[in-house]
């Protein structure tokens, strides 16, 4: 067992700023006790052998090759802007504007 302490959790309390009675220091202590040793448990699971993974499941993500492709120019991109300044789209100010 971990034996996680009220003085544990109420210094992690204080930390938080959380204000907690005597009644809650007292059982968050042992539920927290009680997950640390759950989540401690998994040291005992035999891992020889078994690759380290990100996921779950295998994941064969296979990547597309690159392929350079025509884009539109700056002016053929604005040619059809409403409003245009600077080789940039001029749109309406919606934040701080007057």
């Amino acid at each position: 067992m971990s034996e996680i302490s009220r003085d544990e959790v109420a210094h992690l309390a204080k930390l938080s700023r959380l204000a907690l009675s005597d009644e809650e220091l007292a059982q968050f202590a042992s539920q927290i006790d009680e997950i640390v040793d759950s989540v401690s448990a998994v040291r005992n699971v035999d891992t020889k052998g078994v690759e380290p993974m990100s996921h779950p499941h295998s994941v064969d993500a296979p990547m597309r090759e690159d392929v350079i492709l025509r884009t539109l120019t700056a002016e053929q991109a604005l040619d059809q802007a409403p409003a245009a300044e600077s080789d940039r789209f001029v749109v309406p100010r919606i934040l701080g504007g007057e």
